[in-house]
């Protein structure tokens, strides 16, 4: 296999490079302290799409800076006890996407939770409200203001929210929720994980968010990452301000946060991203303490990963 990033042997230990904020952990308790206090005005609305076996619902709720958050909410019929749930996390830019993919766990006694993130593809509200570009990214939105108004602080926080949501309905046993997602998905998943410590099995596919300095000095701060290089063309054309963008950007790093984690973790890796390198996603997989497995697949890069939807579910079924 033709190696652009670090031979496995590498991977494994690699601890990263984008710098950490000496205030990280007082910014995510106060960040959670805001979240807490909020009241989330929780709203049920049956869906117009259900099947026979499950009950389909919007579910609407309020997370931080007053924004309306919506995520599709699937639960089994006549379950006669708590039962598992599983919260799921999108690809940059996306939704939650089609009922269809939720129903399988439905029908095996599972609640299933699958969130809009805030201003992207779905129905959730960006509240806006920041100082500086705006342009075409929500990794930089609110770069040049305080940390606390970076957009991604706030959708790491509506997947806790989220989360703990799905722990509070007493059809849902709390101590058995699992989170999952891909790309933007993955990354959502791990800080969610990070943030409501209670989720018990989580599983991110090649994660989005992570050791941002490490994708740019690979030059691939292009797709996905593209809004990187545009910042610092169009807002920083000499990088004179490098070290404190980085480390802005260490707020909102899953590798940061990934030493939050007490749930188990199955991650799919694909050995050919060249979308989120494997570098960067090992980055935040190292620093992860609890137990943790990987899959890797050398031949692909940020596309399907063949089997893994299945041992994700069997993992799962773990709950």
């Amino acid at each position: 296999m033709p190696l652009f990033d670090f031979p496995l042997e590498k991977l494994v230990t690699y601890e990263g490079r984008n710098p950490r904020p000496e205030d990280f952990d007082s910014y995510w308790e106060r960040a959670i302290a805001e979240m807490k206090a909020v009241d989330p005005q929780i709203e049920l609305r049956p869906s117009e799409f259900q099947v026979p076996y499950a009950e389909c619902f919007d579910l609407y709720f309020t997370g931080v800076k007053g924004a309306r958050i919506y995520a599709k909410y699937v639960r089994p019929k006549h379950a006669d006890k708590p039962h598992p749930a599983i919260v799921e996390f999108h690809g940059y830019s996306g939704s939650s996407g089609d009922w269809l993919s939720k129903l399988p766990y439905a029908a095996l006694g599972y609640s299933f939770f699958s969130l809009d993130c805030r201003g992207q593809g779905g129905l959730s509200e960006d509240a806006g409200g920041v100082k500086g570009t705006t342009l075409r990214g929500h990794i930089v939105r609110g770069l040049d203001d305080h940390p606390d108004q970076l957009l991604y602080r706030d959708i790491f926080l509506d997947t806790a929210q989220l989360a703990g949501i799905a722990m509070s309905m007493p059809e849902v046993d709390p101590e058995r929720v699992g989170a999952m997602g891909g790309s933007q998905g993955g990354a959502l998943t791990i800080a969610c994980a990070a943030l409501e410590p209670r989720i018990k099995r989580l599983a991110p596919v090649y994660p989005f968010l992570s050791d941002y300095k490490r994708v740019w000095e690979m030059d691939l701060a292009k797709d996905a990452y593209q809004e990187l290089k545009d910042f610092f063309r169009r807002h920083d054309p000499q990088h004179k301000r490098e070290d404190e963008i980085f480390t802005k950007l260490g707020y909102i790093d899953i590798q940061n946060l990934a030493n939050r984690i007490q749930g188990e973790v199955l991650m799919g890796v694909g050995l050919s991203d060249t979308v989120c390198p494997p570098s960067t996603q090992f980055a935040a997989y190292n620093k992860i303490k609890s137990k943790k497995q990987f899959e890797l697949y050398p031949d692909y890069g940020h596309e399907g990963l063949p089997g893994f939807s299945d041992k994700t579910l069997q993992f799962m079924l773990g709950l």
